[in-house]
């Protein structure tokens, strides 16, 4: 007798089929971006699949399934004329030289993150990062290589800028005189919130290699009369620098271990006066552990990233905050490529 015909499952594929592929999307827009179809079209104000072909000095054939590629997710538009333009999402964040390009931060994980996730196996095997070597380098944002630094810093530059302006909009600084932004990098968060609110002046704490940046980019915001930069690591160092009265870790606990941020924690409540505050801006990860997936995933690639970091949940900061000394914790949810809620604590 022939065998039975197995049962067709009721649930769709498709769900399995959009995870599994999904990698495609990224390398359609991380190919663009690196080929500068979009500010190729935005210098010509919209081009054919040929006219793509010979300025990009590629065939026909993939200029045509990569504009095409492109359309379908939504970062170029097809015009009656046969012209290809970039899309508003497109024109407001991939055109380089834009205020926030976001670029850098696709360039970043194509070059650096998605090698490392490709070993994410080696990864959850072995609990350590994949994209450096921990016993070549002390951490992570430790490397002799200047161009892959760069990427990183505009990277970054693009993703705290935006979410600045969302932590801004939801946690009220105007009482507020003097901000420290520890481990502020280039400075995004110190230039948005000071664009926010005129009277805040602000200091961006962070390594001397990685200082010149922040001051170059408050220098260019027109806010280097605000904006100071102290050079100094706060792992290393005793103390933070004093003299605020509000400071804020935006994206810093998620690349450490419990007992790290505990210290850092522990500095910020000593570094404060009574009653200042400290924000903690973070994907965080719910207390159930159920998700999101923005922050699972980011919580992941703390693994890829970091030797003991991970995306925490805000459950898990309230505690740390109670255990340094703080009172009054609230929880701020928000919507933002770098955080997706706001922990404020009173000093």
């Amino acid at each position: 007798m022939p065998s039975p015909q197995p049962a067709v499952p009721a649930l769709s594929p498709l769900p399995l089929m959009h995870l599994a592929t999904g990698f495609w999307a990224f390398k359609a827009l991380a190919s663009a971006n690196e080929l500068g179809l979009f500010g190729l079209l935005d210098r010509m104000g919209g081009a054919t699949v040929e006219e793509c072909a010979e300025e990009l000095e590629v065939s026909a054939r993939p200029a045509g399934m990569l504009l095409t590629a492109c359309t379908a997710l939504g970062l170029l538009q097809r015009r009656p004329d046969r012209r290809f333009v970039n899309s508003a999402l497109a024109d407001a964040y991939l055109v380089p030289g834009r205020p926030y390009h976001f670029g850098g931060w696709v360039r970043m994980l194509d070059q650096r993150l998605y090698p490392g996730w490709g070993k994410l196996t080696e990864a959850v095997r072995n609990n350590r990062p994949t994209t450096w070597d921990p016993e070549t380098q002390p951490h992570l944002f430790n490397t002799e290589d200047p161009d892959l630094l760069s990427v990183f810093w505009e990277a970054m530059h693009a993703v705290s800028s935006w979410t600045a302006q969302r932590l801004g909009s939801v946690v009220d600084l105007a009482s507020r005189s003097r901000l420290l932004d520890v481990g502020g990098g280039s400075g995004a968060y110190a230039i948005e919130l000071c664009r926010r609110h005129p009277d805040l002046r602000a200091t961006v704490y962070d390594l001397p290699g990685v200082c010149p940046a922040a001051a170059r980019n408050a220098e260019a915001a027109g806010l280097a009369d605000r904006i100071a930069t102290f050079p100094g690591d706060f792992l290393a160092e005793p103390a933070l620098p004093g003299g605020h009265d509000v400071i804020v870790l935006s994206m810093i606990l998620h690349d450490w271990d419990e007992e790290t941020n505990r210290t850092l924690l522990g500095k910020c409540y000593a570094a404060l006066p009574p009653g200042g505050e400290l924000v903690i801006s973070e994907l965080m990860v719910d207390d159930d552990l159920t998700g999101p997936a923005t922050a699972a995933l980011m919580s992941l690639n703390m693994l890829v990233e970091t030797e003991g970091g991970r995306n925490y949940t805000a459950a898990q900061y309230a505690d740390w905050l109670t255990d340094a000394g703080f009172t009054h914790t609230r929880k701020v949810p928000m919507e933002a490529p770098g955080a997706n809620a706001a922990l404020v604590a009173v000093r």
